[in-house]
């Protein structure tokens, strides 16, 4: 199905344009939404300029024969003497050559060249006058992704164990291997969910805790959820999920839903569900997600728990949605919230990360083609970049870990979830990428809300954000930004794990630690790296700091209201979670 309007009566330079973006759309497809012609420009500028330096050529063929040099001294050593010290060592990140086999001769060496290739590449890639600092993250991007196609951990004639399951099984690992890889080429080519996310049906195993769908419109279903307690904290909590995920990677397995936390230290929760936008849906706008969306649920939420403010959180792209909406609610004198809580969501966007890789303006015009033709970008050609970003967690050790060695790691609720995707409707996604990634307009007060801009500076109330180390969509320092665009009182957490595992942290979860500091309102500027190096890092998770923190900001208990409030028009409608979220 397809959103183009076909017209008889358009003109022949729009019917031109159109087959151009018809042929880019297509293209898009194929290249799950990155731009050919991006990558083109980028490794021109970057070929070019390298041409033009021939102080750098002799330079890196300088590198070349040193480097050539250190490797053929560590592979005398280490022949005579299998314990020498390796001459490169791997990135901290790199966990590909930590097993005791890689120290031990021939696959030391195997590893060892790889490694001073990985580093000459970097060499070559990187402090070329003249090239654009994109162009050179790019070519730096791209040339670590062909280089690890060719890493001796994916080749089964070059991983050691690889060799010893292959010895000690007689071979029975490939089979496996090949059983699972025509399983997952299956599953693909059927749009079906990965081998075991069977064993987690949402309202089954996942997104279990009792609640009501108490309001839905044509964009979310809010849920409200059933009181554990004899009493609550008078002001509620509504949480804002990001849409580019559904709303229950916070209402996982009972033991680590953040939900269900919430609602046993005695808060009356609701959630926005958003609906998995199609074709139909690509008119809907950035606007409607905050009228729509927050708006609405917050008028829900306020009537059915009336005369209290209101605890707003936000998620990652639901995190961006409620500043935005807050530092609105703020110019227009609305006090109905009484905090904002954002976890790893972005406010500044000038340093995104690698996912700016992905955005400039070849490449969102080439996703605008792309998402004009569709109508929305899929799942699959979002979850194409991200995969990109960890290529060896989320690529290469899956293809050696099923495919080579034959196994399949136990699938749990986060990965489950993780294959569930959503859909972003075509002007949303436009809207986003060139407001916020390319004009950066809300940290720099053009963002506009009704015609009138917006800035965070104007949100008075207390402010909790969390950010995670290893966040590969939404990197803690520039999540420490929103430092410097809000003058409140502000707690900032930065916890352990990625996006995702970083904020799926509940108690008793092993090798769970968080830093935490509040920044009073008019207390000095403190840089990313230096609150890191004072910040004292804590054991454990940082939920109960959390709720402790919500709990210091309420005033105090409440009898607990009941679900929905059909005399205010917001009656029960459908048990939770809902039917948004199971929309494929």
């Amino acid at each position: 199905m397809t959103v183009r309007a076909a017209e008889p009566s358009v003109p022949e330079s729009d019917s031109a344009a159109n087959w151009d973006r018809l042929l880019r759309a297509r293209v898009g497809r194929l290249s799950f939404g990155l731009s050919p012609p991006g990558l083109l420009l980028d490794s021109l500028d970057w070929l070019v300029h390298l041409g033009f330096s021939p102080g750098k050529q002799l330079d890196l063929m300088r590198k070349l024969l040193r480097k050539g040099l250190r490797f053929g001294f560590y592979a005398a050593r280490a022949a005579a003497r299998p314990d020498a010290p390796p001459a490169i060592e791997p990135l901290p990140q790199d966990q590909r050559f930590a097993g005791p086999a890689w120290q031990h001769w021939p696959f030391n060496l195997c590893q060892q060249s790889f490694l001073f290739a990985q580093q000459w590449l970097h060499n070559a890639t990187t402090g070329v006058h003249g090239v654009s600092r994109h162009s050179e993250q790019v070519v730096t991007f791209v040339g670590r992704q062909l280089l690890d196609v060719l890493a001796p951990t994916n080749c089964p004639w070059t991983n050691p164990e690889v060799l010893k399951a292959t010895w000690e099984q007689g071979g029975a690992n490939f089979g496996r291997g090949a059983a699972n890889l025509l399983e997952d080429w299956e599953r693909a080519v059927l749009g079906r969910k990965p081998a075991g996310a069977e064993a987690f049906p949402v309202g089954q195993a996942v997104a279990v805790t009792p609640g009501r769908v108490v309001y839905r419109n044509r964009l979310i279903e809010l849920i409200q959820y059933a009181p554990t307690t004899d009493s609550v904290q008078a002001e509620p909590v509504l949480i804002v999920p990001a849409w580019i995920m559904k709303y229950y990677i916070l209402d996982l397995s009972p033991h680590n839903s953040l939900v269900k936390y919430l609602v046993d230290h005695g808060h009356t929760v609701f959630i926005i569900s958003w609906k998995n936008p199609g074709p139909d849906d690509s008119d809907l706008g950035f606007e409607d997600y905050r009228t729509l969306g927050f708006m609405e649920a917050l008028a829900a939420v306020s009537a059915i728990v009336p005369g209290h403010k209101v605890h707003a959180v936000g998620y990652c792209l639901g995190g961006t949605l409620l500043a935005i909406a807050a530092a609105a609610l703020a110019r227009d004198r609305d006090d109905r919230l009484r905090t904002v809580t954002l976890f790893a969501a972005e406010t500044d966007f000038t340093e995104p990360g690698e996912l700016s890789l992905f955005i400039d303006e070849t490449e969102v015009t080439f996703l605008e083609d792309l998402t004009w033709d569709q109508g929305f970008l899929d799942t699959r050609q979002m979850a194409g970049a991200f995969q990109l970003l960890r290529s060896n967690d989320l690529i290469w050790s899956r293809m050696v870990h099923d495919y080579l060695l034959g196994d399949r790691g136990p699938m749990t609720d986060l990965m489950a979830w993780n294959a569930d995707g959503t859909r972003l409707p075509a002007r949303m996604h436009s809207e986003y990428l060139r407001s916020l990634f390319l004009s950066n307009d809300l940290a720099e007060g053009r963002y506009r809300v009704l015609g009138r801009p917006v800035t965070l500076a104007d949100i008075r109330v207390p402010v909790f954000v969390v950010s995670t180390v290893k966040d590969h969509v939404a990197p803690w320092r520039s999540v420490h930004k929103i430092h410097l665009l809000t003058d409140t009182d502000l707690t900032f957490v930065l916890s352990a794990g990625g996006h995702n595992a970083g904020i799926v942290s509940e108690p008793g979860h092993p090798h769970r630690s968080y830093q935490m500091a509040s920044r009073a309102q008019g207390d000095p500027y403190i840089d990313p790296e230096t609150w890191q190096a004072v910040t004292p890092k804590q054991q454990g998770s940082w939920w109960p700091a959390w709720q402790s923190w919500l709990e210091g900001h309420s005033s105090g208990p409440a009898p607990v209201p009941g679900l929905g409030a059909p005399d205010r028009g917001y009656p029960p409608l459908a048990p939770a979670p809902g039917a948004y979220v199971l929309q494929e």
